[in-house]
Formats: structure tokens, sequence, C-alpha cells
């Protein structure tokens, strides 16, 4: 909806409101013309039903406001009486219309000293689970989000299974476009596939005041503008679902290009302006690297490096059932031989010892002669100074090969791309048959313009153009894991709208190929994402924070029970 769509469905809701209620406000000794100003009858009504006059900004809040229209309606009509549990219903499941029927058809009794506290154990439990809930969407939705990774996109930077906050201030919070929405769910209801929101009536973007720009080398949450899901709702071999920008799936990647750069892969080193982009120190971008040694190589040696994206390989023969299931849930492939013993891959932890002996198979882990691993290029680097090892050869892609690369015209690969430039609001491009791939999209899905090619002549809104000037910013996103990501390599440029926050703080990490405490890795539990440095952890620090807060409360609760 435009911000014009927007104005008369407000006024819309002003007039319902008016003639639903204005008999209301004379029977709570008000004028009637009180019930038909905008913000001013709100404001009123409060006064009416007892409740605080803050209570008026939340009605404004979208999301927030669903939980408070039905606590508002219920308490207009407790306020003249209607108490029972069946006004309580038709009040709620009549979106409010059943005062419009109290309003005209029955006598209004106002109560002026109706108590506001809850009536009974169930009704005090209620109201707190309400507050509880607005309190956690208004965090959830303008300040802070909750977040965890699923991939290894950005591996050794943040890690499968790290649990994030990500921060909605530093960039300015996002106000909700999706207005009709379950609180603090994303797309879809848990445990369903049922859409958890209506795609009608829709905001436009609107940001609150930012602390900080989106910068290079920033890690950033953002939604997937490519995103058209066709398996959350839908089943598999129908369209895709298009999303509301803000029900996108969330994608979490490395800034490497913001607006106005001139952006350019060279075997996979990033370029802007020309100039190779200097990675902060806890960037560790990793490369797929090919390692050769004649006598085989070493597993336990690429684990000293820091790499965990490799396979292992066993010949295993089983005996019995089993011993096969005993090893399953670390084999990833499987093929069986003409002795009937099999080869097996693993991933770089391969299969435990205490699972071997426990089981009694028959496990012989094969040292091959080269091995595809990612690694640093640190990491890359100490083991060409090993002895062991004859070659360590990093792969570039320098052969385009079909379309999967952004813009799909098969010119460019995911290690030399460009050089392209990012858009930035306000800046006017040359438009030309050669560099409108890349920026068709931005024309016609982002900033909602008609396109059509014929020959030469570009027509933008119906107008032959050589030019285009953006209306928003664009930025450039990448994984830290170059050859294991999906970023904008593959679908190009992240919308300045689509931005979600700043991960700020890693408050879990769960190791999935580990077990029992070892699962937990500690050393990243309370540290920051970004900053100068290793990450230290401060969860010494929250558990001493912890203890003393407890322990304060203990002899405060003592002193005061003293006194009593």
């Amino acid at each position: 909806m435009t911000l014009y769509q927007w104005f008369v469905f407000f006024l819309l809701i002003q007039i319902i409101h008016f003639l639903g209620t204005w008999k209301l406000y004379e029977s709570a000794g008000r004028k009637r013309w009180q019930a038909a100003v905008p913000i001013y009858n709100a404001i009123v009504l409060m006064k009416i039903i007892g409740r605080p006059t803050w209570w008026t900004i939340l009605l404004f809040i979208p999301i927030i406001n669903l939980i408070m229209f039905p606590v508002i309606w219920v308490e207009t009509l407790r306020s003249f009486g209607k108490r029972s549990t069946l006004d309580t219903v038709l009040g709620i499941v009549t979106c409010g219309l059943y005062i419009f029927y109290i309003n005209y058809t029955q006598p209004l009794n106002y109560i002026t000293d109706r108590s506001i506290h809850p009536e009974n154990k169930a009704a005090d439990t209620l109201s707190s689970l309400l507050f509880a809930v607005i309190v956690a969407t208004l965090v959830h939705t303008y300040l802070v989000q909750p977040y965890t990774i699923p991939t290894s996109s950005l591996e050794k930077s943040l890690l499968i299974g790290d649990f994030l906050f990500v921060s909605k201030m530093n960039y300015g919070a996002r106000v909700p476009m999706t207005t009709v929405a379950l609180p603090m769910v994303h797309d879809s209801i848990p445990l369903t596939k049922s859409k958890s929101y209506l795609s009608w009536p829709e905001l436009p973007y609107l940001r609150l005041p930012s602390f900080q720009k989106v910068a290079k080398n920033d890690i950033v949450v953002f939604n997937w503008p490519s995103d058209t899901v066709h398996y959350f709702f839908e089943r598999k071999g129908t369209p895709g679902v298009i999303k509301p920008i803000d029900k996108k799936s969330n994608y979490v990647k490395r800034c490497q290009g913001t607006p106005g750069d001139l952006f350019a892969i060279k075997d996979g080193i990033v370029y802007i302006n020309n100039k190779e982009l200097v990675l902060p120190e806890r960037a560790k971008p990793q490369y797929e690297h090919t390692v050769y040694a004649a006598k085989g190589v070493s597993n336990e040696l690429l684990m000293a490096t820091g790499s965990t994206e490799f396979s292992r390989t066993y010949i295993i023969k089983p005996s019995n059932e089993i011993q096969s299931e005993a090893i399953k849930p670390y084999v990833t492939a499987a093929r069986e031989n003409a002795d009937h013993s099999y080869t097996i891959q693993t991933g770089f932890k391969g299969i435990p010892l205490s699972v071997i002996q426990s089981s009694g198979i028959y496990a012989q882990e094969q040292y091959e002669a080269q091995n595809n691993v990612n690694l640093t290029l640190k990491a890359a680097a100490v083991l060409r100074n090993n002895t062991s090892i004859d070659s360590v050869v990093r792969y570039i892609d320098k052969k385009p090969q079909g379309t999967d690369v952004f813009p799909h015209d098969g010119k460019w690969t995911i290690d030399n791309y460009g050089p392209m430039l990012i858009p930035e609001a306000g800046k006017t491009i040359t438009l030309n048959k050669e560099n409108l791939p890349l920026y068709k999209r931005i024309i016609t899905t982002y900033e909602n313009n008609t396109l059509e090619v014929n020959g030469d002549e570009i027509k933008i809104n119906g107008q032959v153009t050589s030019t285009y000037t953006f209306k928003q910013n664009y930025y450039w996103m990448m994984g830290d894991n170059r050859h294991r990501s999906e970023d904008s390599r593959y679908w190009g440029f992240v919308p300045e709208d689509h931005i979600v926050g700043k991960p700020i703080f890693i408050w879990l990490s769960i190791d999935p190929n580990a077990s029992g405490l070892e699962k937990i890795r500690w050393e990243r539990l309370f540290t920051t994402v970004s900053g100068e440095g290793e990450p230290q952890s401060y969860f010494k620090i929250f558990l001493i924070g912890l203890v003393a807060f407890f322990v304060g409360e203990y002899f405060w609760k003592r002193r005061k029970e003293k006194k009593n």
C-alpha cells in the first residue's frame, strides 16, 4: 500500500471508530466530537477505560497493535458493564464490531470506579502473559533478535551452531512491512507449514534512525532477495511463493561492497576501486585447496591447521547389523566392494575410536594421495612448509561454466568477477544492453518500474532512456567460506530495504559434530562478533555477575524480613 492508500485506510478506521463509539464517549461524560479526532480519540478512550495514556503509543506500533486492539475492545466493553464471557468472546471474534451493537442497542451504564485489577489468578496469569508477549515482541522487532547460524558460509568467523543476538538498532530498526502477522515468528507457524502473516495491508518501507551505516567487512543479517520458497506453503513442483520483503528468509554474510564501489574479484581476492580489500583480523576467508602427498595426506595434520571441511575414507567390514548401525551416524557416503567390504566417507572427525572398539567392527582408515580441503591462506602456507606434504594448490574458478553466476550471462566466475558498479541512491548511470543484465532486477523488482527492451532501445515506464537513477542503496554480500557460500555472486545485489541488523554477540555455541559436554564450545560463549584481536569470552564475568546478583538478592530479602 502507498502512503496515500494508508492515509485513506487510516481515515476509514477513524470513521468506523466514531460511528461505533460516540454514544459511549457521551455516556462516559465526554463530548461526541472527541470520538472523531484521530489519536486524541485514543487518548480520551484510555482515560475512559482507566488505562495509562502511553498505551496510545502501542496502538500505532505494527504487530504490537494486533495484541493491543483485542485488549482495548474487551476493556471498553467492561467499562460499560459487559463483563460476561460471551461479551468478551463477541468483542474479540467480531474484531470490535460488537461494540457497534452495544453503542446503538443497549442502555449504556458507564462504570466510573471500575477496578482494573485481575479478578482471579487465571486473569492475572493471562494479563502477565500478554504483558510479557508485548515486551518480548517490542524487543524482538525493534531492538535485538536471536539468530542461529545454520550453514558454514561464514566459517571460520561464525560457526554452524553459533547462537547470536542481532542488533536492529545499529542500522536502524526496520518498521515491519507486514502489519498482520504472529509476533516473534518469521514466515511460517512453528510445527506447521502455514503462513504466519497476511500479505495485506502492507506498510511502505520505513527505517528508524541508525547508529551507523553498513560498512565494508561488517557481518550483516538481511532478507534473502531471491527467496521464492517452493516448499514452505506449497507442494514441491508448484510456483514459488512471493513473500513480503520482511518475511523472506534471513541470511547472514559479510558486506564486501557498499554503494558507489567499483567491485571486482580477481583469482578469488576482492578488489574495491582497483585496490585489494583489507579484511579485519577476525575474518578468516577459506578457499578450496587440493593437498597432495605421495605417502597419503594426514587427516590429523589437516585438523591441526584448523580445517573442518574435508572427508575421511575408511574400509569397513561389518559382520552384523549392530555394527552397521553403530557407525551409521558418521557415514556421509558408501559403496560396496567386490570382497563385500565397504568404502565409506565420513566428516572431518571420522569414526570415533570408542565406537570402533565398543562395536568390534573392522575399520581401516585410508590416507589418500590427495584430498580436497577448505583452508585459510595461512593454513595452506603452514601445510606447504610441512615435509610430508608435496604440494597445496588453491582452486581458482577461471573458466565460465553455465549461467549460475549473477547476472547469469555466462561471463564471469565466482573467483573472477566484474568489475561492476554497486548502485548508490541518487546516482545516475548510463544504461545499455551490456550492463542492463546487472541492473534489470533492480529496475523492475526492487524499484517497481516497467522495462521494455527492443533491439538497442530501452524503455522504462514507457519512456525511451539511456540512463537510470537509483532510488535506494545496494550492497554486495559474500561468505568467508568462498567456495561454499551461496551469496551475491549467485543472486546479485542486496537492497537497503532488505537489511535486518548486525550480529553483535554470541551467547551460545553448539558443535554439531561433538557429544556430551564437548558439544558446547565454551570458548565462544558470550563473545563479541566484531572487534580487534581474537574473540574473548565474557562467560566467567557473566557467571560471577549472576552469582553476585542472587547472593545480593538473598541477603536483601533476609534484611527486609528482619526489619519486618
